[in-house]
């Protein structure tokens, strides 16, 4: 039995817990927030291989419940008058579930085989070639096998390994909100010169993407974020003041700038990146689904190298890094929120022929449905060779 350490626990750690354990090693997540994170966007699956890592996992048909279906959304100007529509099928997928709903049931599903730590965070690593020795902010110390940074753009396990983020986190000049808030039933767009604002209705959160440059850090401090992002929409106008005033409200607030996350090599000895602390997808509608496949692979490799480790994460990205490029080649923050009306007025023209011609919406849905993966015997079978 190999010991594994995760840190992070959103939706790729717990998904790489569950293949783990059923793989037979003793597992941990360390996670910094003191439970699963609420709120976040629907994230979305579509493609026969995502389909079929949900069902091998068991969870397909309970996320099934939550599945939110898309509505179109009336683009609006400033004055509230529809002037075009959003297809409620661009960018989801064949199923969409809020973000924490998919952590939730994946959380629910390890706990009783997994050890989780919430409210700690690796604050040191030592690996000497035959494991890891861990130091927990919490003073713990302990040996692992091998160390997983399952932990996002701003991976912590990126930064005490491979160096500081600057060196490998690209912002690409946009920042986007999730504020849960009470703003009426109806989907609705609304877009000036680099700032754009959708209304998920009851459905889903307000969605804010904002042209700006990069924010002083405020990671921790919520207020100083709202207090960022009301400065950037400081020139909005149609809803946008009495959304502002309503961030004081919100039941939750999340935000972050769009970001492009490129390493060279997602591994360092017993230490490896997956999901976003690798490859960062920039909002491009493909991460959720990368990093679910992604933790079957890196689970799958580590059974099949029967301990060596060193060939198990070399075959992993050797095989998995391809189907990520599609990630890196969306500027989801030029699109949704152009810095000119023109730009916007084409994104519109966009939207109106994506919803007449159903095979442009397929066309973004390739990279996902492109994924043909190796099978992995005995530890579920999700994906042909």
């Amino acid at each position: 039995m190999t010991r594994i350490l995760i840190s992070g626990a959103s939706i790729a750690g717990p998904a790489l817990a569950f293949w783990l354990h059923r793989s037979g090693h003793d597992v941990t997540v360390v996670e910094k927030n003191d439970s699963i994170r609420p709120g976040g966007q629907a994230v979305d699956f579509k493609g026969a291989t995502h389909m079929q890592v949900l069902r091998e996992m068991g969870i397909l048909d309970e996320l099934r419940q939550y599945d939110i279906r898309d509505e179109d959304a009336a683009i609006v100007d400033e004055h509230g008058r529809t002037i075009g529509v959003a297809p409620g099928g661009f960018g989801s997928g064949e199923l969409n579930v809020p973000r924490d709903t998919i952590a939730t049931v994946l959380y629910e599903r390890t706990k009783d085989d997994v050890d989780y730590r919430f409210g700690d965070r690796i604050s040191r690593m030592v690996d000497d070639g035959e494991g890891v020795t861990v130091t927990f902010r919490s003073g713990s110390v302990e040996r692992f096998d091998l160390v997983v940074g399952a932990d996002g753009v701003h991976s912590g396990v990126r930064r005490l390994v491979w160096g500081p983020e600057e060196q490998f986190v690209e912002h690409r000049g946009h920042h986007y909100v999730l504020a849960d808030l009470d703003l009426g039933d109806d989907d609705v767009v609304y877009s000036q010169p680099g700032m754009t604002v959708m209304l998920g209705g009851s459905k889903a959160p307000t969605f804010i993407v904002v042209a700006a440059d990069r924010f002083p850090g405020a990671r921790d401090d919520v207020d100083e974020q709202k207090r960022q992002i009301a400065g950037a929409l400081r020139e909005g106008r149609w809803r946008i003041p009495e959304i502002v005033d309503r961030f004081a409200d919100a039941r939750s607030f999340y935000t972050d700038s769009i970001s492009r996350v490129t390493v060279g090599r997602w591994s360092r000895g017993r230490v490896v990146l997956l999901g976003d602390s690798a490859w960062g997808n920039a909002l491009s509608g493909y991460g959720t689904g990368l990093a679910l496949v992604a933790a079957y692979v890196l689970a799958g490799e580590l059974r099949l190298a029967d301990g060596d480790v060193a060939t198990a994460l070399a075959e992993y990205e050797a095989r998995y890094r391809p189907y990520t490029a599609a990630s890196h080649k969306v500027n989801a923050g030029a699109l949704l929120a152009p810095r000119t009306m023109r730009g916007i007025r084409l994104r519109n023209l966009f939207f109106r022929a994506a919803s007449i011609a159903s095979p442009l919406m397929r066309l973004l849905d390739l990279p996902a449905k492109g994924l043909d993966l190796r099978r992995y015997e005995g530890a579920g079978s999700p994906v042909r060779r």
